[in-house]
């Protein structure tokens, strides 16, 4: 896997993003929302910081989505019966999400109330 070329990695990459939105229902609510949080933002005519915020605050939300579904599908995987350290774990990764997403919210009100 090492070695490889650039081309070859980054489809790699992007074969993961692509997986992820489709095994991954909420990828896809995260997608649609940022869909909608960009429409938004062009309709109100955001100033270009505003844009680099929102788009860092939406971005950490989706590699923190990633992390946990990608967390959950090995976990599953290496151990498909409850186990308690595992449970922790997945708890974790959605944590990360949660707070990845309260970030998000905050930045967006700081724009509405700006």
């Amino acid at each position: 896997m090492k070695g490889q070329a650039f081309f070859r990695r980054f489809g790699y990459a992007m074969n993961g993003i692509i997986t992820a939105f489709r095994r991954e229902r909420s990828m896809r609510v995260h997608g649609i929302a940022t869909l909608g949080v960009f429409a938004f933002l062009a309709i109100t005519g955001a100033p270009l910081l505003w844009w680099v915020l929102i788009t860092l605050a939406v971005g950490l939300v989706l590699v923190a989505e990633m992390a946990n579904s990608a967390l959950e599908t090995l976990a599953d995987l290496l151990h498909p019966g409850q186990h308690p350290e595992i449970g922790v774990a997945k708890d974790m990764a959605a944590g990360a999400v949660l707070i990845a997403t309260i970030v998000a919210v905050v930045a967006g009100a700081a724009y509405l109330l700006r």
